[in-house]
């Protein structure tokens, strides 16, 4: 299982997850979805932060949107 996490610079919200998730030790792959349209179009990203858990064949398992410390914690519980 992996975590991508789709975010803008100077976006809140994003810094807040990512400082969550730093501070649990957790790693993300961090896509800029303005700079990768493609994948945010196939993720179905409308804005960020979004945070996704990937199974180990690229499927998406679980997804938080926005800063929701409980909605991560689940997902981090599942790494």
């Amino acid at each position: 299982m992996k975590l991508i996490k789709f975010e803008k610079q100077n976006c809140p919200a994003c810094t807040m997850v990512e400082n969550f998730l730093s501070d649990q030790g957790v790693e993300t792959k961090k896509i800029n979805p303005f700079d990768n349209p493609d994948l945010a179009a196939q993720y179905e990203i409308g804005s960020v932060p979004v945070t996704i858990l990937l199974n180990e064949e690229g499927t998406e398992v679980e997804r938080s949107i926005g800063f929701k410390p409980h909605e991560l914690e689940r997902i981090i519980s599942k790494l």
